[in-house]
């Protein structure tokens, strides 16, 4: 349908279009896009056989949604993406507030407008970028602001009695007829304003200051809530959750590699640092584990939940950290070390609520041990376990570089200044470290081979075979007693 020519209802009569619910369109064009095996939800990854499913399925059964899940799991971002299965353009009364169907007219304006001008009615065509609002409920929304209220400005001008229903200005949620309306974190929105949501929901009647208005508006609603809200800000109210057809549960990633997809999609970095800097698979995958292991420390309150947002930032902070140090060194190209992520704590801090025992650590703290923390997990996927070794009492591939640490009297500096080629040296100055990399992890690049060195230092620290001393200008690895022997 070309709608460049169609401008006016007669128009759009002789073009015999068609008018749908939004519901109908939704569910219509998801039925298409599943026969033509077309990816309805594209960029939401680990939700392909738990979430998307469940959504697939209320919008098939018409549905007014309702995500409820800890922050960082992509709701709003579902909700966007539904934009995707409605019609491209829809045809709209001209000048209509409310978005009127010029087949369908329901407002006062758009009625009155056909009755006088026929097929001669002027149409304009919205699309569907235009047809998405959002609203964050927050203690201080108002009826008025979702539903509307009388606007004696409109009254007076019009020279209008209150008693007339011209006089009323529109809500959001009326102006959002034929769209998609979000309103984020519905708990927080007081009793009283959920209530107003009742018979718009239910039989589509809006009252406003003593105004009964039937206008069946035709909306898709959305709602997300955060299960914690419930106890800790309000609730959604019973009668309004009953009228809620679907409550979807969200979920963070299970797994390091759909959580390494989600922050590589996400993370905006510049361009000059994806030329400059190399980031190992494994420093990735260590990022990846940090917010795995922040999700299931005791310092950190789980019903507030890691947003994956944390791992997002911190990745960006990584690159930002291995550019600065770059930069100051003269390096032209560099690979991001571990020592690097010492520079994510920031964004480590400031995403996660601390319980009372974190507080008394230090979120700092907190952050540094998750560092370690993600380090040992990680380990036994590379190399042999430790722990086992031990309960057999077996000489380890690990005995070597411990020894070489304890004849090295004066300790191992890593300086966060370094240059590529003086880092290198060091870590190479270190030979059990190249015969343990060749034994098990022989096909490692010469390139990510430096972050798999140190990783293995940090790691000998975490199961106490070393220690390891943070000091201004860097770091220092020394056999697991020189800490005591020298006093520090």
């Amino acid at each position: 349908m070309k709608i460049e020519a169609i401008k006016t209802l007669g128009e759009l009569k002789n073009a015999e279009y068609k008018s749908r619910s939004i519901k109908d369109e939704l569910r219509d064009n998801l039925i298409e896009k599943i026969k033509n095996k077309t990816t309805v939800f594209e960029g939401v990854h680990g939700y392909e056989n738990t979430v998307i499913p469940e959504l697939e399925r209320a919008i098939l059964s018409k549905h007014n949604i309702n995500f409820l899940g800890l922050r960082g799991q992509a709701k709003t971002r579902l909700a966007r993406l539904m934009l995707n299965l409605l019609d491209e353009y829809i045809p709209v009364v001209e000048g209509s507030e409310i978005n009127d169907d010029p087949l369908q007219p329901i407002s006062r304006y758009a009625i009155e407008l056909i009755k006088e001008k026929g097929d001669n009615t002027p149409i304009t065509w919205m699309h569907r970028s235009e047809r998405f609002a959002e609203k964050l409920a927050t203690p201080d929304v108002t009826v008025a602001d979702i539903i509307g209220d009388v606007d004696p400005i409109k009254a007076a001008n019009l020279k209008l009695s209150y008693a007339d229903d011209r006089v009323i200005h529109y809500g959001m949620i009326p102006r959002a007829n034929r769209c998609i309306f979000v309103i984020n974190e519905l708990p927080d929105l007081q009793a009283r304003i959920q209530v107003a949501l009742f018979n718009i929901l239910q039989e589509g009647d809006i009252q406003i200051r003593g105004f009964k208005l039937r206008l069946p508006l035709d909306m898709q609603f959305i709602f997300t809530a955060n299960p914690e809200d419930y106890t800790n800000r309000g609730s959604i109210v019973t009668p309004l959750k009953d009228r809620i057809g679907s409550q979807i549960l969200t979920h963070y990633p299970t797994d390091i590699e759909t959580a390494k997809a989600i922050t590589q999609q996400e993370a905006k970095s510049d361009a000059r640092q994806k030329e400059s800097i190399h980031v190992p698979e494994l420093a990735k995958d260590l990022l990846e584990q940090i917010v795995f292991e922040a999700r299931e420390s005791d310092f950190i309150d789980e019903k507030s939940g890691v947003s994956a947002r944390l791992s997002i930032t911190a990745f960006e902070n990584l690159l930002s950290t291995a550019e600065l140090r770059s930069l100051k060194s003269g390096d032209e190209k560099t690979t991001v070390r571990l020592s690097d992520f010492l520079g994510i704590i920031p964004a480590i801090t400031g995403k996660v609520e601390l319980v009372y025992e974190g507080e008394q650590e230090g979120a700092a703290q907190v952050a540094y041990n998750l560092i370690g923390e993600a380090v040992k997990s990680l380990f036994p996927e590379f190399f042999p376990e430790i722990e086992k070794l031990r309960k057999e009492g077996d000489e380890g591939p690990y005995d070597a570089i411990v020894s070489w640490f304890f004849n090295t009297s004066e300790g191992f500096e890593l300086l966060d200044d370094l240059r590529d080629k003086e880092y290198k040296a060091l870590l190479n100055a270190v030979s059990p470290l190249d015969d343990l990399l060749g034994e098990h992890q022989p096909k490692i690049s010469k390139e990510e081979s430096y972050f798999v060195k140190e990783f293995v230092l940090w790691a000998l620290v975490e199961y106490k075979l070393l220690s390891k001393h943070r000091f201004t200008e860097g770091i220092q690895f020394k056999d697991p007693y020189g800490s005591f022997i020298s006093g520090i």
